[in-house]
């Protein structure tokens, strides 16, 4: 078998076998293929594409090419969630207590923030003495013992998607539905997740922009579900704006201790308890929507997730009094407001831009080396649909150095598209696949 011959099958349009796919994936990641190669082969499925069969081949294979973790010894059914990535999405930090205390094991592997998009594992790692590299025995444990625990992906886990994804973001050939389906996918499976829901970003905070394009990844990764036999839900969420309300590490804990109390803004609230009712539903806990809406609502207002939170952070070797003295965590050195110019409603917050003025404040990293700062960030007070007056508030900045602080303010007060007339406020979620 020869590279050369699966690229030109696949330049000519032709369905390549489950063979060739291996054989690809394998012989690259051990290093006997070079990077033109694979970086030719891309494109060609950039043009081409792969069909369901295809797309659920490639996934297994890179799933295959590392180690493969192996969750069976938790007890009971276990619901993973993974979101695309965007702006202020704490619903991680929310959802696994959340659904957790509802009665459902969720055992989260989570990575690390890049570009305007925050990782999950900064996030909790803003808890002062919170461990995130915990070894397979305690992450097992702890899910047994509290039913949740989220950790780090190890470093073996999909290398093959590693190098693929590298050679992808430099040859343009990262936004292609089978390759972003296959890469997502593989991850999970490698990582031990049965049960998935999928948090489908789409908007100007997401990788999709459009809605089309979130539909056809959703899709796509629901068929490599039901191919490699995962039980596979999408839902497809709004990323026009900032989720809630806080964008940093520190603050974004914040608002999540204040979710679980009850005081979170409503669009987390409704994307966490939409996102949860399909995790119960996918361990059987519950069989209708209404059903799983009620129980949700029963364990946050009763405090259970919050509690629940709290024995994740002191199992993890967290601080668990940040759960009631939200000062104890990293608190940025000052604030400053960024104040609307004219009357009228918010017709519009662009997301990527408030995600990139955070990463520029120091919450987020522009490659995988860099240090971040977990106390800054910026919070966004007034949301698509609010009435507006001079001088009001759009949002806060919270800094720790003056450093690009005018084309920060600048990058704000751009993001916000104000208008004369009321209009209508953007529809949080799309659609559900099953």
């Amino acid at each position: 078998m020869r590279a050369y011959d699966i690229i030109l099958k696949k330049r000519n349009g032709k369905e390549l076998s489950t063979d060739e796919i291996e054989f690809l994936i394998k012989e690259y990641t051990a290093g006997r293929l070079p990077d033109y190669q694979l970086a030719v082969w891309t494109m060609a499925v950039f043009f081409q594409g792969m069909n369901r069969r295809e797309t659920a081949d490639l996934t297994m294979a890179m799933a295959d090419s590392g180690e493969r973790i192996d969750l069976s010894p938790i007890n009971g059914v276990k619901v993973d969630k993974h979101s695309t990535g965007g702006v202020g999405d704490t619903t991680t930090l929310v959802l696994a207590p959340l659904v957790a205390a509802a009665g459902v094991s969720v055992a989260k592997m989570s990575g690390r923030g890049l570009g305007h998009t925050g990782g999950t594992i900064d996030k909790l790692e803003a808890i002062p003495g919170f461990d995130t590299s915990l070894s397979l025995e305690k992450f097992i444990n702890n899910v047994n013992r509290l039913q949740v625990a989220v950790a780090g992906q190890t470093k073996n886990l999909a290398p093959a998607d590693k190098k693929l994804y590298s050679l992808r973001d430099v040859t343009a050939t990262v936004d292609s539905i089978p390759l972003i389906a296959s890469s997502i996918m593989s991850k999970k499976i490698a990582a031990g997740s049965e049960n998935i829901v999928l948090d489908v970003k789409v908007g100007s905070g997401a990788f999709m922009k459009t809605y089309e394009e979130a539909k056809k990844l959703a899709e796509s990764m629901v068929e490599i579900g039901k191919e490699v036999d995962c039980q596979t839900v999408a839902v497809i969420s709004n990323m026009d704006q900032p989720l809630g309300q806080a964008v940093g590490n520190a603050l974004e804990v914040r608002e999540a201790v204040k979710t679980l109390r009850g005081e979170g803004p409503e669009d987390l609230i409704e994307l966490c308890f939409t996102l949860g009712t399909q995790m119960l539903k996918l361990a059987g806990i519950v069989q209708t929507e209404a059903e799983g809406r009620k129980r949700l609502e029963e364990v946050l207002n009763s405090r259970a997730a919050l509690e629940k939170f709290k024995e994740l952070i002191s199992a993890q070797g967290g601080n668990p009094k940040v759960i009631d003295d939200l000062s104890l965590l990293p608190t940025a050195k000052k604030k400053i407001e960024i104040k609307a110019q004219k009357k009228g409603y918010i017709e519009r917050i662009d997301a990527e831009e408030v995600g990139l003025a955070a990463m520029m404040l120091g919450a987020g990293r522009e490659t995988k080396e860099d240090d971040i700062d977990l106390a800054v960030g910026v919070t966004v007070k007034s949301k698509v649909g609010d009435k507006v007056n001079p001088e009001d508030t759009l949002a806060t900045l919270y800094i720790n150095d003056d450093n690009n602080l005018k084309d920060i303010k600048n990058r704000i007060q751009q993001a916000y598209t104000i208008i004369d007339k009321e209009s209508e406020n953007n529809k949080l979620i799309y659609e559900i696949i099953e």
